[in-house]
């Protein structure tokens, strides 16, 4: 063949791709360009998260992917159980039990994927974690974190072991680990789970254990009286009445981080007056979001974005539930936290946890 007329047929060859190639690009670039078709997302949503949510940046994060939230704040438990989920897009719950116990409960599940992670913590006045230190139920590691034994703890209870005279402290009553209603609320589900096991002997218990394990554990929730459905009053409750009222309280490690950054005034008063403890071992309270509509992926999508997650970690201290993505401690500064939590228990079955909601209900 004429090499001139090779070369022609090349540069022909060569002109159409690179239309072919800018046409394509073009298009990209026009459908990126378009407008979010905007979309309602109604959604039940556990307390822990309702700052994370009010956060105006979460909000313009929202607002780019054409999410507008219609989010109405209820206790994990009730929301995958009680609760009619007649016209709701989305449950997001605060542990992944909530997922079987959703699908048990007949509600439709198109998907769920885990979002945020956070460990299970107690929270105590200073002195507290110091007579729990003394008393030998909580270590302190070379980096300052403090550990509570779980077994040990739950020997306190069981052994009905008294604030004032066996820790010497200035309380009344007997010790107890306060934690919100197990029946309605993620973080006494949790709890109960924990205590479960420590009477257990370390094992998390299966459902032939519950015959002996239910009636302890009834004993003691009762002992607690009123119960707060939702982790976030707790919490509040346990800043405002102070350590005779609530000495030592069950809660989510990231509730600490997010009242200090938005409190900064209390900043330092908080840090020299309320310990972060974690249990060993202890559990981690995964956020998944729950599909029960395919308009629920809209708020999926917008959930995953990096600046979202980058912001839920360093303002609100949710560790992400994604993988290949790491959270540094260094970028909060308002709380020592551990670069891992190592050792954690998995939660019973969704069957064990039922049993156990019903067994603890009044």
């Amino acid at each position: 063949m004429n090499r001139t007329l090779l070369g022609l047929i090349l540069l022909l060859v060569v002109a159409a791709a690179t239309i072919a190639v800018t046409q394509f690009n073009l298009l990209g670039i026009l459908q990126r360009a378009a407008p979010v078709q905007p979309v309602t997302v109604s959604i039940y949503y556990g307390g822990e998260k309702s700052s994370l949510l009010a956060n105006p940046k979460v909000t313009a994060i929202l607002k780019r992917y054409g999410v507008t939230l219609d989010a109405t704040k209820a206790g994990s438990v009730e929301m995958v159980t009680t609760l009619a989920s007649t016209g709701k897009d989305c449950l997001w719950p605060s542990n992944s039990v909530s997922v079987e116990m959703a699908k048990a409960s007949g509600k439709t599940v198109i998907s769920e994927e885990t979002v945020f992670n956070s460990p299970i913590v107690f929270y105590a006045w200073s002195d507290v974690a110091d007579a729990l230190v003394k008393a030998g139920v909580v270590r302190t590691a070379a980096d300052g974190t403090l550990y509570a034994d779980v077994q040990k703890t739950g020997a306190l209870i069981t052994g009905a072991k008294r604030w004032k005279e066996d820790l010497g402290l200035n309380i009344y009553g007997p010790f107890k680990v306060i934690s919100t209603d197990p029946a309605k609320s993620n973080s006494g589900l949790i709890w109960s789970a924990l205590f479960a096991t420590s009477l257990n002997n370390g094992t998390p218990p299966t459902e032939a254990d519950l015959p002996v394990l239910l009636p302890k554990l009834q004993t003691y929730f009762a002992s607690l009286g009123f119960m707060e459905t939702s982790s976030g009053d707790l919490f509040e409750n346990f800043l405002k009445q102070g350590m005779g009222a609530r000495p030592l309280i069950v809660g989510y490690e990231n509730q600490l981080v997010e009242f200090v950054t938005q409190n900064q005034t209390y900043a330092d008063l908080i840090k020299s007056k309320i310990k972060v403890i974690y249990p060993e071992p202890t559990i981690f309270a995964s956020h998944p979001l729950i599909s029960l509509t395919a308009t629920c992926k809209r708020l999926a999508e917008a959930l995953v974005d990096p600046e979202l997650q980058q912001i839920a970690w360093s303002e609100h201290g949710f560790r992400t539930g994604l993988i290949g993505v790491n959270n540094d401690p260094k970028q909060i500064t308002v709380a020592k936290l551990p670069d891992t939590v190592a050792l954690v228990v998995p939660m019973p079955s969704a069957k064990v946890m039922s049993d156990i909601v019903a067994g603890v209900q009044p």
